[in-house]
């Protein structure tokens, strides 16, 4: 991941400061399904538009507190950096669309899946498209997240679409995200920035036509929509810092965090069915993490 500081002044060990911001973000992202349950009575593709609308704001006061914005308007002028930029914005917006409709609709525990396969599925995509060598841990823990995504599909009659797409948006989107040169607070900004182009025009439709619910509804409605940006903005920013603070392999372990929290308030808040089946194909992907996890483990203690 880009930083805001030069590679030169990153030290590769853990700081307090980091494990702090590693956790407050970790925490904010586990903590969200709530938040998006109470909008839940809101239409999907209008909590997106106004995630989009109202981080970009939150992101443009954290560029101006940094002195980064000589570094977003170089950007704006490369048209290589803005054709990368509009195609991870494009990911992202699918990813948050799918996990939005995924907790209003009942189906928490299948982006917790998704959440889960994700680093397993990054790894692959490294061997793939980067060309890295996996070890044999690797390959078993991949295969046994392929297990678990094979016994849900023949479960369900098809493919668990919902997490399959938050894995594959989620994995994507970050490695290109790597081949994009700028500061992760400076992407955050342009990608919001670019996504809220369409979703501004698509708001101001909503609310001529009676439609929306940021002037249309009550207070509490506004305040939610107008809060998406904060939440989706803040975790991330956030995160940025602690990425600079923190070893590749903690931030690794400490990325369980979020979907484990997710997975239990699916289960123990929003009462959402654990069948025996989806209970079978968690326990292929836990397993994986481990495997995965060890191999990380050992990587950077060979490192």
């Amino acid at each position: 991941m880009a930083t805001d500081t030069a590679p030169s002044i990153i030290k590769n060990e853990d700081t307090p400061q980091g494990f702090a911001f590693g956790l407050t973000a970790y925490f904010l992202w586990g903590f969200l399904p709530f938040y998006l349950k109470a909008a839940a009575h809101l239409p999907s593709l209008e909590v997106l538009a106004h995630r989009a609308i109202w981080s970009v704001p939150v992101a443009g006061i954290v560029l101006v507190l940094l002195r980064r914005t000589a570094d977003l308007k170089a950007a704006m002028q490369n048209r290589r950096m803005l054709a990368m930029a509009c195609l991870t914005a494009a990911i992202i917006s699918v990813n948050w669309g799918t996990y939005v409709w995924a907790v209003a609709s009942g189906r928490a525990l299948d982006a917790a899946l998704g959440y889960f396969i994700n680093p397993i599925f990054s790894v692959f995509l490294a061997a793939v498209f980067v060309k890295e060598r996996l070890s044999p841990m690797q390959v078993v823990a991949i295969c046994l997240a392929a297990i678990a995504v094979v016994i849900l599909a023949f479960d369900a009659g098809g493919l668990p679409w919902v997490s399959v797409a938050l894995t594959v948006t989620w994995g994507f989107y970050a490695l290109f995200r790597k081949t994009l040169p700028i500061g992760p607070n400076q992407g955050f900004f342009l990608e919001v920035l670019l996504i809220s182009i369409p979703c501004v025009p698509y708001i101001i439709w909503l609310e001529a036509t009676g439609q929306g619910h940021l002037l249309q509804s009550s207070g509490w409605d506004t305040f939610m929509l107008m809060g998406a940006g904060i939440v989706t903005a803040g975790p991330l920013l956030i995160y940025a810092n602690a990425a600079k603070l923190l070893k590749l392999s903690t931030i690794g372990i400490m990325q369980y965090i979020a979907p484990t929290m997710i997975f239990l308030i699916a289960v123990f808040a929003f009462h959402e069915p654990l069948s025996n089946t989806k209970l079978i194909a968690f326990a292929f992907i836990w397993a994986g993490l481990i495997v995965y996890t060890v191999s990380m483990l050992r990587q950077a203690r060979g490192r």
